[in-house]
Formats: structure tokens, sequence, C-alpha cells
């Protein structure tokens, strides 16, 4: 079966994908590797240069695989599109084009908590962590189970985390993925509070009764989801190729 690389989002390592480990079947290969900056991975000397993101990148994102990026995974992913060599599919998980939507999260909100993040850099992170489990069927209990994945300590470098930021604000993939070589795949959980409703109602899939985070709240239905997703293009892959 297709491998499935899965890609963490703005401000959360790799241990954010555990709650699937159940669910994975035997013939899948799943791997998670952490973005540079990210758990004692060294950061890039230009956090934000989709050039080094690649070449840091690229032995960790194979083109016979398909790509899961959640969040900003998804707009890096879907930038680095243009610098390796496209994946077997590109599935964008709780994310549009671009993360800025003045029906969503506008460029005011973004402003203002860059602003909160200068100032308290860590207390704005947590804010963030707690704030994108609004639209989970119990906050609380994602909360909580999040914060015994990650612990306290902060898994990521805050030269990454700013850089992350500036990529929300400005990563913009609408026309990659107009052009992408690749198939795209839009899933988003109904109730994501950080999605605007045209972005919602213009996924290909959706997971009901969950928000930004199903990897915590909906993790066998999300599992599910991607394992299919896989098996699809493992398909298309193993079919011969039209004779003339």
């Amino acid at each position: 079966m297709t491998q499935l690389i899965l890609l963490s989002g703005w401000g959360c390592d790799a241990r954010i994908w555990r709650p699937l480990a159940p669910y994975w079947p035997d013939d899948l290969e799943v791997k998670a590797p952490d973005w540079p900056g990210y758990a004692g991975r060294l950061p890039l000397a230009d956090p934000t240069s989709l050039n080094e993101l690649a070449d840091a990148m690229a032995d960790n994102l194979p083109a016979d695989a398909v790509w899961v990026g959640w969040s900003l995974g998804g707009l890096l992913a879907g930038a680095l599109l243009e610098h390796l060599p496209p994946p077997r599919a590109l599935v964008l998980l709780g994310i549009g084009e671009r993360f800025l939507h003045p029906q969503g999260v506008s460029e005011a909100d973004l402003a203002h908590f860059r602003d909160a993040f200068q100032r308290k850099p860590e207390a704005t992170r947590r804010h963030f962590l707690r704030w994108q489990l609004g639209g989970e069927p119990s906050p609380r209990s994602a909360h909580r189970r999040l914060r015994a994945i990650l612990g306290d300590a902060v898994p990521v470098s805050a030269t990454t985390l700013a850089a992350g930021l500036e990529q929300l604000a400005t990563l913009d993939s609408t026309s990659r993925l107009a052009a992408a070589s690749c198939p795209v795949h839009r899933l988003v959980g109904t109730r994501d509070p950080l999605l605007a409703p045209n972005v919602l109602a213009h996924a290909d899939r959706r997971i009901e009764n969950a928000g930004h985070c199903p990897l915590l709240s909906q993790p066998q239905h999300l599992a599910t989801r991607l394992t299919n997703i896989a098996a699809q293009h493992q398909s298309d892959a193993e079919r011969p190729e039209p004779t003339s």
C-alpha cells in the first residue's frame, strides 16, 4: 500500500499524530517526520525559506507516497510542490489554499495574535492550542489529551514558531494547487472554527462532529479516511498504462 507521510501544524510536533496509531492497518507504512526546528531537529538558517525547507525535507517527502499536511503543514506541503517531485497525492487536512480568510481567520485576527506572540510567545502558543480545539465535541477532553501527548515543554524553537506565523500570513497556494501534477484532496472537520464556511463547503471529504483537530477527537475516523485515500492511490499506481 502507498506510504503515508504525516505533517504536523503550527506549534505541535509529530507526536500529535500518535492517537491514530492503533487504527492503521498492518500493511500500511506511516511516517510522521518533524519539520526543522521541531522536537530537537535543528532549525533552518532562514526558517521562512522554502528552498531551505525543501532541501531539509527532501528525504522525508518521497514522491512514492501520499503527503498529509495538517493546518500549517498542509500549506507548507502545498508550497513544496514547486520545489520537490510531487507525491502520489496531497491531502490538505484542516486548511484551504491559504490560512487567512475574511470569514475565517482574518488578517486583523492574525496580526493581533502575532503581536501577542512577540510579547509572550509561550503563553500565546498555549492559547492557540486551546483555541483550535473549540470545534471539537469536548474541547476540554481534547485539550487534556493534547497536553498528555505533548507535555509542558515547548517542542519547537521560537524562531521557527515566528516563521510559521509569517507563513500563515503570507503563503497562498491557490495557483500551485490549481497547477498541481498530483491529485489534491481537501479533508475537514465540519465544525472547524478556523475555516471559513465556503472552505468547509468546497472540501471533498468531511468528518462530522469534529473541528480543527480530528487527530484528537476522531482519530479512528481520520485514520480510516487516510487509509482509504492511500489505498485509492495504490490502485491508481498499479493500474496499467493505456495502450495507443
